[in-house]
């Protein structure tokens, strides 16, 4: 009996430390509030990632990306703020409290996972590349020997050092600050061929006019995420939350048309 009433005496006082604990978790996070007290959400991005987010010409930042957190921060009650980053020193930027968030095109993988708390997945992608319509160049195996070009610090760079023999067969590999700047030095034969994510070339290749092509074989697929902080999930949560709000009452769909000409979101799906 004694026995019992010991052990009875210890799991109440093991539940009561794990109640205390994660309420001094849930206290100490005071991500949301913090937003909501500066009324103002900082989103980082690459401004020159359509269309996820980009330059019109009106230098106006617009994108799929920007129309979703635009809405989602207009029911959060607070404004948006869309601030311009290095996407190579992205998570810098996050860490030091440059910005709130990570919204553009930013592809969910383990080593970012381990990083920086994400939101669900949003949408799903590819690593794709993209050649001259003039090129031979058919599959991957066709680019042994030849140069590949893809930007600095994004999935492409992730995509293709995991395509371990595919790397190995190329002559070598240029990293631009920018997928348009790849782009050109495409056009103009400086690389054989360009890694990059699908979203981004089949807009590039249908705002541009350019005789560009894809390649049936591509590297990897992925989906995109929203990246905060990691110990942020109060924020995290509640951007979650509002997202699968507008998903359920069909504002995600009808931004989505907007950009793809039908419905691709995964949220709530």
């Amino acid at each position: 009996m004694k026995k019992l009433i010991l052990l009875a005496a210890c799991a109440v006082i093991a539940a009561a430390a794990l109640t205390s604990c994660a309420g001094k978790s849930e206290a100490a996070d005071k991500s949301l509030q913090k937003v909501l007290d500066k009324k103002a959400f900082v989103l980082g991005l690459d401004d020159s990632f359509p269309p996820m987010g980009f330059r019109n010409e009106n230098n106006e930042i617009v994108g799929y990306d920007v129309d979703l957190a635009r809405e989602a921060t207009k029911r959060m009650g607070v404004e948006l703020v869309l601030q311009p980053i290095d996407w190579n020193a992205k998570e810098q930027e996050l860490n030091t409290g440059k910005i709130d968030c990570i919204w553009n095109g930013f592809t969910i993988t383990p080593q970012r996972a381990e990083a920086l708390t994400f939101s669900k997945p949003y949408l799903k992608n590819a690593q794709v590349v993209v050649v001259r319509g003039d090129s031979s160049f058919n599959t991957l195996a066709d680019l042994a020997g030849k140069t590949v070009g893809l930007q600095a610090g994004s999935s492409a760079a992730d995509a293709l050092e995991a395509s371990v023999e595919f790397k190995a067969s190329l002559k070598g590999v240029v990293e631009f600050k920018e997928n348009l700047t790849a782009l050109m030095d495409l056009e103009v034969k400086g690389v054989d061929a360009v890694i990059m994510d699908l979203m981004v070339a089949n807009d590039n290749i249908n705002r541009s006019g350019k005789s560009y092509r894809i390649l049936e074989e591509g590297l990897s697929p992925e989906e995109y995420g929203i990246g905060f902080r990691k110990a942020d999930l109060a924020l995290m949560n509640k951007v979650q939350s509002v997202l699968e709000e507008m998903a359920a009452d069909g504002t995600i769909a009808r931004i989505a048309t907007q950009w793809f000409g039908a419905d691709i979101s995964i949220v709530g799906k």
